[in-house]
Formats: C-alpha cells, sequence, structure tokens
C-alpha cells in the first residue's frame, strides 16, 4: 500500500494539473497519460483509453496506435456493463461475468478492468484502464473518483465563469472579515485564494470570555471543487462545535459527512484549538502542517493527531494538549506560504517563515501576518500564487 502522505501529495498534484492545463485536441488523453505516468507503478494501473458516445455505442478514440494488447474498439451503450459504470460513475469490473471489455480477457495476461464516466450537456466519455495483479482496492476508487470529479469541474467552469464569481463572493462572506475580541488574546487572520474561489479556510469560535477556539484547513486543490468542500467544514463547524463539546467526537462525526460527499474533492487538512484563559491549549490536528507556538525564541509544533479528514469514512483522532503563555505567539499557516518558490524552484520552507515571526515577535499579529506576507510575496518575485495561503495569528497579552 502507497504511503497515504506521499499518496495524497501525488493526486492533489495530479488535480492541480487538471485544474491549470489548457484544453484543447488532447487534453483527456492527456490527463490519461498523466494518471499512468503518475500512478501506473504505485497504483498497478494502465494502458488507459478514451470512449466517445456516438448514436447508441462508446467508440474508441484515443489511442487510435494499434498495440499488442487487445482492447475493444466500441462497445454498445445498453450492455449490463455500462449500466452498472453510469449507475456508479467509477466501476472496477472484478466480476469476469460482467466486463465491459471481453478483448481483455485475449491478453497474455488478465487484467481488471476499471472505468470512470466524463462528461458536460454536450458530449459523454468512459476512461478504461487495466488493473494489473497487486492493486488495492480502496486506492483506486479514491484516485479515479477524483480524477472523474475534477475534470467534470473543469467542465462545469469553462461553462459557468458568472457561476465562480457568485461563489466567490459567497466564500468569502463565509470567512470572517473582522477579528474577534476575547479578554487577554490579539488574533488576525487573511486568505489569499490561488484562484477566484480557494481552498483554504480558518474561523473564530469565541464561547465566552472564558474560552476561544480557532481553526485553519486546507482542501485538497483549488477552485470551486474545493470552495464546496470549505463550505461544508465551516458550515459543519459552526454547527457542531460548543462549550464543553467532545472535541474528538465531533470531529469524527464530521469527517463522516466530509467523505459522504460528492460534490467535493473529498479530503482536507484541519486543525482546530481551543484556548482557556488561563492558556491551556487543548487541539486537534487531522494531518494539518504543524502550526508553530513561539516562546520568545524557543518554538514548539502542534503536530498531528490523526489523519486528513475525507480520506475514510472512519479515522482515530486524539486530544493534544499545549499551554500559551503571556507574550507567546500561536501561528497557524498552510502550506500555500511555506511550498512558494523562486526562480531557482527553491521553496520559502518553514526556516524562513519562522524568522519573519522572531524578527516581528514584539509587533502586533497583525504587523506579523503583514510580515509573512510580504516576504513570501518578494520571495516568489511577486509572480501569481500557484496555491492558496493562509494565516492566523493569536497573541497571548496577558
Amino acid at each position: 500500500m502507497l504511503e497515504p502522505k506521499i499518496f495524497y501529495r501525488k493526486l492533489d498534484s495530479l488535480l492541480t494539473k487538471i485544474g491549470n492545463q489548457k484544453s484543447g485536441k488532447d487534453f483527456l488523453f492527456s490527463i490519461v497519460t498523466e494518471l499512468e505516468n503518475t500512478f501506473g507503478k504505485d497504483l498497478r494501473i494502465g494502458n488507459g483509453r478514451i470512449y466517445e458516445e456516438k448514436e447508441n455505442n462508446y467508440v474508441l478514440i484515443s489511442p487510435l496506435r494499434e498495440s499488442i494488447e487487445q482492447t475493444a474498439k466500441s462497445f454498445p451503450a445498453e450492455s449490463p456493463a455500462l449500466s452498472e459504470l453510469l449507475k456508479s460513475k467509477t466501476y472496477i469490473f472484478d466480476n469476469p461475468s460482467l466486463t465491459i471489455d471481453n478483448d481483455i480477457n485475449n491478453q497474455y495476461e488478465y487484467r481488471i478492468p476499471a472505468a470512470i464516466t466524463i462528461g458536460n450537456s454536450e458530449f459523454s466519455w468512459i476512461f478504461v484502464f487495466e488493473l494489473k495483479s497487486g492493486w488495492i482496492r480502496e486506492e483506486i476508487e479514491f484516485c479515479l473518483n477524483a480524477v472523474r470529479t475534477m475534470l467534470n469541474y473543469r467542465f462545469i467552469t469553462e461553462a459557468s465563469q458568472n457561476d465562480i464569481e457568485r461563489a466567490a463572493h459567497i466564500q468569502k462572506s463565509l470567512l470572517p472579515s473582522v477579528p474577534p475580541q476575547f479578554s487577554n488574546l490579539l488574533i488576525t487572520g487573511f486568505s489569499k485564494p490561488a484562484e477566484l474561489v480557494g481552498g483554504d479556510l480558518f474561523d473564530y469560535f469565541n464561547f465566552d470570555n472564558e474560552e476561544f477556539g480557532v481553526c485553519i484547513g486546507d482542501a485538497s486543490g483549488h477552485g470551486l471543487p474545493a470552495a464546496l468542500l470549505v463550505r461544508d467544514v465551516v458550515t459543519g463547524l459552526r454547527m457542531g462545535l460548543e462549550k464543553q463539546m467532545k472535541m474528538v467526537y465531533t470531529f469524527k462525526k464530521l469527517n463522516n459527512v466530509i467523505y459522504r460527499s460528492v460534490y467535493s474533492t473529498r479530503f482536507i487538512s484541519l486543525f482546530y484549538a481551543e484556548i482557556q484563559k488561563d492558556g491551556n491549549l487543548l487541539y486537534v490536528n487531522a494531518g494539518h502542517p504543524s502550526p508553530l507556538l513561539f516562546h520568545g525564541k524557543n518554538i514548539s509544533e502542534l503536530k498531528s493527531t490523526g489523519l486528513l479528514f475525507g480520506a475514510l469514512p472512519e479515522i482515530e483522532l486524539t486530544l493534544g494538549y499545549s499551554k500559551i503563555d503571556r507574550g507567546d505567539i500561536l501561528l497557524l499557516y498552510t502550506d500555500g506560504i511555506i511550498e512558494r518558490k523562486n526562480k531557482k524552484q527553491e521553496e520559502f520552507g518553514i526556516d524562513r517563515l519562522k524568522e519573519v515571526v522572531i524578527s516581528n515577535f514584539d509587533k502586533s499579529p497583525q504587523d506579523i501576518l503583514d510580515a509573512i506576507f510580504s516576504a513570501a510575496e518578494i520571495f516568489g518575485n511577486n509572480k501569481n500564487w500557484e496555491d492558496d495561503a493562509t494565516i492566523v495569528v493569536v497573541k497571548k497579552i496577558n
């Protein structure tokens, strides 16, 4: 089984390419090729091809070259196998009595067909791949579902740019615009999307004058699918979080809701902390980059206490504990900050982020936030951001 962190990073990179690559004659097959290049060895997937709906058949359109492997050149739209695929959108044909491509049986090595449906209001396509010995169902389904969702999103966005602009306004209204007031904390946050809508989130929860909550998250990819997931998570947190709640239980329940969502990219890193007036800090970290707690020049990390949200129906989460004292700074960030690159393709990195905070330690949270974004902007030669970037700064003043 592929190590989860590597798997998610590769998949996120693939989804980003799908979102950014220009449409054209060879766009779809270039994605098939990219998927095989990225995951062929790890997921045991290959020999990808595309069929287009023409009248009552799906006809092979790419690749058109002859090959040693036997593959069907077309199949009827009314076949039982196709009916199962159209109903499920993603299907692994591991039952020989129900296959989308009988010609695969003529190969020297029996392989399992796996397929997804792609389409818009005018055209419908089917991607068919072959799974070699050693494939794992959960990994294949998760990867193909994510690719299918992202491709369909491309077709939606290209036809509805105005809808995306409206979504941007909606998302902006979801994120807090004014820092909250809390007795002994100064707080500020800002999120910079790479596109009109983004996949980062942050939020505050001011329960009373004794306890304050703060969260930050980063959905896979960016654009509309990630924004939909952000909407779901923000709404779920605001409905589910309350004073003296069972934090871990609430987050496990939210994970299950995200996992079942069909309108998003379906996985997100998330960090949530509750800070009590006396400085006690309780938190859960579901696969998010470790927030940094600065005690002067001494820095501690609030490391992961569980897996990413949405990757699995059930996840194990544990509660973390720390302490924030007078003058300490808690820095929450997404990887869009530390992964910003310069002309040499060097990353801004965690060390530069720490240096900016330490050199501005005595300043206000807003000044620290501005200094971080300014340093990252300059480091990246003031070019457009390739990923969403978010910072939240919390400073304890007494």
